[in-house]
């Protein structure tokens, strides 16, 4: 063999893995992180989990990557052991799929149908419609595409050349005895097992023995102990992905290694047993890629069927290789979302970010119920509440630090669509406004603290003025949070008009508590504190603007919000001062009717009227 066919297998060897690790690369950007979604929307049913990650590996073309994810949704508990077995086991069957594909090399026939059938006649033509499409397309998507076509005539264009370049190693006495060692059922599983450990891939393991296939001197008997070192091989990338993970976790990795382990020895002892006494045709069988298709598939099928029924048995064994501590049973039920969020499980963009948005979204809960847990202790203090707004409140932050470690190192990786972009913008922004507005309801409840301690209250008149102003306050929030989890640009359209009320009450009180101490009603140290706790609310009131004018404008390149907001009250100035009218009178202060009071209150009014209200600096 010269050194110019050896350039040429590797050659081909180099388009072929190149070919492989952009067209799942392609698949998984294109599928926009739904493939991850699909997989954390399982059910207790091991027989939909497994259909569910055959369809998912099929798909993104990896085994690896799928159970990898698995492992990650058993490391954040987003999947228990007995859903993730399913997908497992059903990932094995899907990533057969690309051993069908890569079995079209070895079609043979002059008829014209068949021959465009051959990848190295269709390839070249998918891989011209896929350059056009990434050169001329205008939609991301539509690129996209182009690039996954792009990739699989790569990647048959590889194995042709790849099988045209080993062809003259059929006459290679030096090579023709290497697969005649692989004959050996140890060598040859012990060459696929190391072969595809290597690559990280089953899916380039068997491409590369089906081209070896094509040279006309590989016999089934030296393919079949390299097909099932192939199948042990495949659970290497799922237990690396667990390395330092949770214990769990890392029962999910070995429930795949113990799965390739089992069915692969119960083969190899059981078929060669057989062959002993009855000596199955099949052995000295010429191998071609379709036979190692058709072998690899039922191979994995048989043992899915076989496995799945009995599948508590795989449970079983890894939590006895890792036994669930005391700390377990501990811990187990509470709270984990933050454990989503680990790097090791990006297998794209698109499920980083859906990450992402599903712990923001948490964020946003948090930070809701930290806000009206807050506003309770103003009207009645209650010391439990106090120290639950402290522990989530140190939730939140613990949330800030973590998602934003998260997103930098979302944002050094590849294959951003335009939708991913959008989204990482508004995460971004969004994040410091739910922690700030934790940080205001932490102040409410420690400037309450210290007002009961000293044995004091606000007086019934202003704890009603202050209920008003409580209801709008917890309104604008909800609104906010509801909007950002449901992307709804409608509801966060409502929250810049109640901002405004919300500021307007916050001046009302002012006054109307400047009106009690000039009446000796109230004391200027609980008038202190009513403007400390106020200004929190406000500043809340304008961190929950921000998200909405973050949700609105977020497509758009560097925008400014005070610009957004003066141009959205210009633009639809009669719609909004509709919807500030309706959100004043849901939210009036109570009347001061028969009270010396209302005297301050009149003039109060026609001392502002004219003025135009100053915001605060958001």
């Amino acid at each position: 063999m010269s050194v110019l066919s050896v350039l040429s297998v590797l050659g081909g060897l180099v388009l072929f893995l190149y070919g492989i690790q952009t067209l799942g690369d392609g698949l998984k950007k294109v599928s926009g992180g739904k493939m991850e979604q699909i997989l954390q929307s399982l059910t207790s049913n091991k027989w939909k989990g497994a259909l569910l990650g055959m369809l998912v590996t099929a798909v993104i073309q990896s085994s690896g990557a799928t159970i990898v994810m698995v492992v990650g949704f058993v490391n954040s508990e987003i999947m228990s052991l007995q859903q993730a077995v399913g997908v497992i086991l059903g990932a094995n069957i899907g990533t057969t799929i690309t051993a069908w594909l890569l079995s079209l090399t070895g079609i043979q026939g002059d008829n014209l149908f068949l021959q465009l059938l051959k990848p190295a006649n269709f390839s070249p033509i998918i891989g011209i419609i896929g350059v056009f499409m990434m050169m001329l397309c205008k939609k991301q998507r539509s690129r996209d595409v182009g690039g996954i076509m792009t990739s699989f005539a790569v990647l048959m264009i590889g194995m042709d050349v790849m099988s045209s370049g080993a062809a003259p190693l059929a006459d290679n006495p030096s090579f023709t005895g290497i697969l005649t060692a692989f004959s050996n059922p140890i060598l040859g599983l012990i060459a696929g097992l190391v072969i595809t450990v290597i690559l990280q891939s089953s899916s380039a393991s068997i491409g590369i023995l089906q081209s070896i296939s094509l040279t006309g001197v590989l016999q089934m008997k030296s393919a079949i102990p390299v097909i099932m070192g192939e199948n042990i091989g495949s659970a290497i990338t799922g237990v690396l992905g667990a390395i330092g993970a949770s214990r769990n976790a890392r029962r999910a990795a070995l429930i795949q290694l113990f799965y390739c382990i089992l069915k692969t020895t119960t083969f190899m002892v059981g078929f060669y047993s057989l062959n002993a006494a009855f000596h199955f045709p099949i052995m000295n069988v010429q191998a071609t890629p379709v036979i190692i298709a058709v072998f690899h598939s039922i191979f994995n099928i048989a043992a899915v069927l076989i496995m799945l029924p009995i599948s508590d048995i795989l449970v079983k064994m890894v939590e006895k290789a890792v036994p669930i501590t005391q700390e377990e049973r501990e811990t187990e039920g509470s709270r984990k979302e933050l454990q989503i969020l680990d790097a090791r499980y990006i297998t794209s963009p698109s499920f980083g970010i859906e990450q992402c948005k599903s712990a923001v979204d948490k964020m946003g809960e948090y930070t809701r119920e930290t806000l009206n847990l807050a506003l309770d202790t103003v009207l009645s203090y209650d010391a439990e509440k106090v120290s639950k707004v402290e522990s989530l409140e140190k939730t939140v932050d613990d949330y800030e630090d973590e998602l934003n470690s998260y997103l930098v190192k979302i944002s050094s990786l590849k294959g951003f669509t335009a939708k991913d972009s959008h989204m990482f913008a508004l995460l971004m922004r969004t994040i410091g406004d739910f922690e700030r507005m934790t940080d205001h309801s932490l102040n409410i409840v420690q400037s309450m603290t210290e007002v009961h301690e000293k044995k004091m209250d606000f007086s019934d008149r202003a704890k009603d003025e202050l209920r008003v102003f409580n209801e709008a306050l917890k309104d604008i929030v909800d609104r906010t949070v509801t909007a950002f989890q449901n992307d709804d640009n409608a509801k966060a359209a409502t929250v810049e008009p109640l901002e405004e009320v919300i500021d307007g009450l916050n001046e009302e009180l002012k006054k109307r508590h400047v009106r009690r101490l000039r009446k000796g009603k109230c004391t200027i140290e609980m008038g202190m504190t009513l403007e400390d706790i106020t200004t929190d609310c406000e500043r809340i009131a304008d961190h929950c603007n921000n998200i909405a004018v973050h949700m609105s404008q977020v497509g758009e390149d560097g925008f400014d919000t005070h610009e957004y907001l003066n141009h959205l009250q210009e633009a639809d100035k009669l719609e909004f001062r509709q919807e500030v009218g309706e959100f004043e009178a849901r939210y009036t202060l109570p009347g001061i009717k028969g009270s010396v009071e209302e005297d301050f209150s009149e003039s109060a009014d026609k001392e502002g009227k004219g003025k135009e209200k100053k915001k605060k600096k958001k």
